[in-house]
């Protein structure tokens, strides 16, 4: 967002309500406008409610910074960027976003074929190594297009460049996130999406069973269910929000975990 800012300063941020809640946080920061658009009922952003909102602030603010969500925190959707940039550019210069943080590693090797990186109109993208490779440590990797990264910083007596923003980075994280997609390969990472996304069909066949009404977005390791007591929320760590659970199937998640998880449903149900 910050790079974003610098392509379009006088822009605002358009997110839909299903973004991640560090996109309030960032644009606070930056001193941005950020303007919420409504999300379809699969979670997506909406881009006819994306062409209002830009239409109602067009006069005062020409273009728009567009931060699509791919593998959104609750429900898992992806966002359709070739949509939504295209939505956007009849009100002037566009910049897009892409919060892949969940979704990146699974849009990538999803049989969709989900319109979410560079090639489908990103100008840059954010991915996290902590969620489906599974790094002990918090980590990721923004990635942005060329032209709109801005100069090195550097400073002679640290003898290194820099493009962070707090002018330090754990090394230790990034060799961790190297050491483990040299380890897997691209091979090894799909065959690991795709088990990923077998134990998500399964999750979400096994729950209607148990009656809780289950929902999972077209190739999402996202399955939303109706929120259970209290008790089971704790025993499995359950994010939910309003009326509603989810569990996430990332490579640590197998069928006998939902299973389990299922029996409690079900007792708890009786």
């Amino acid at each position: 967002m910050a790079t974003a800012r610098t392509a379009l300063p006088h822009a605002p941020v358009y997110a839909s309500d299903q973004a991640h809640y560090s996109v309030g946080k960032a644009a606070r920061l930056l001193g941005l406008q950020l303007i919420t658009v409504a999300s379809r009922p699969d979670g997506t952003m909406d881009p006819g409610d994306l062409r209002c909102k830009l239409h109602q602030q067009t006069d005062q603010f020409p273009g728009a910074i567009v931060l699509a969500t791919i593998g959104t925190t609750m429900r898992g959707a992806y966002d359709d960027v070739t949509l939504l940039r295209d939505a956007a550019a009849m009100f002037g210069d566009v910049y897009v976003h892409a919060d892949a943080a969940l979704g990146g590693f699974i849009a990538a090797h999803a049989p969709s074929l989900p319109r979410w990186s560079f090639r489908h109109g990103a100008d840059s993208v954010s991915i996290s190594g902590h969620k489906m490779i599974g790094m002990p440590v918090p980590c990721g990797v923004v990635l942005a297009r060329r032209h709109l990264v801005p100069d090195v910083s550097s400073a002679e007596y640290v003898q290194a460049t820099d493009r962070t923003l707090g002018c330090s980075r754990s090394g230790l994280a990034a060799v961790l996130m190297w050491s483990a997609l040299r380890r897997l390969g691209y091979t090894g990472m799909r065959t690991r999406v795709l088990g990923c996304l077998d134990v998500a069909r399964y999750a979400a066949d096994r729950l209607a069973e148990a009656g809780t009404r289950p929902s999972r977005p077209t190739d999402s390791v996202v399955v939303c269910f109706d929120r259970p007591t209290p008790e089971i929320v704790d025993r499995w760590h359950l994010a939910c929000e309003g009326d509603r659970a989810h569990i996430v199937t990332v490579a640590h998640v197998d069928r006998a975990a939902v299973d389990e998880l299922c029996a409690d449903l079900s007792r708890m149900r009786r």
